[in-house]
């Protein structure tokens, strides 16, 4: 029988995993297999950057806290080399992050399966974020869409005051308001 202490300090770990599966917006289950010390760390220096907490993780306490925050479809991913990236931010960081990762590094990580808002992915699913570029890129390009129709427009109203021969009417020239 194990020792009570053992137990007990083996409880707080997986109640601690149990809250943070339950308090992300994204995790992901990656078989690390075959990274040598110097791709870790650039992994990891790039989560870090992200805002992406990633850890190595024992699949056994792993699967008892997903199992008790009720994600009992993990069961069948944690065996083998295990790490896990977490993140409260960036819903798709993680994922694009080890897409990435593993393009530049063949045969180094594999994803699993994750977590992303609640919702259980396959590897397959997760890996077409890999795709995807990070939400503030997404926002930059919706907002570049919105103000094309705006900047045409005042390129065209620039161009018509040009040709009629005026030019931008400058502080000192503009008439006085009464």
């Amino acid at each position: 029988m194990p020792n009570v202490k053992v137990l007990e300090s083996k409880k707080v770990i997986v109640d601690a995993l149990a809250e943070k599966l339950q308090n992300s917006t994204a995790a992901v289950f990656v078989d690390y297999k075959g990274i040598t010390v110097a791709q870790d760390t650039e992994l990891r220096n790039q989560f870090r950057a992200a805002g992406v907490e990633y850890t190595v993780v024992k699949n056994t306490l792993t699967r008892f806290a997903a199992n008790k925050i009720g994600y009992n479809q993990f069961d069948e991913l944690l065996n083998g080399t295990t790490s896990l990236a977490v993140t409260t931010g960036d819903p798709i960081a993680p994922a694009r992050i080890v897409c990435e990762f593993a393009k530049k590094n063949a045969n180094v990580l594999k994803l699993k399966g994750g977590l992303v808002e609640g919702s259980v992915l396959s590897a397959e699913e997760l890996n077409g974020f890999g795709a995807l570029p990070s939400k503030d890129a997404l926002v930059a390009q919706v907002l570049g869409t919105f103000l094309a129709p705006i900047s045409s427009l005042a390129f065209c109203l620039a161009q018509i005051v040009e040709k009629n021969g005026g030019g931008p009417v400058a502080e000192e020239e503009a008439p006085a308001e009464a």
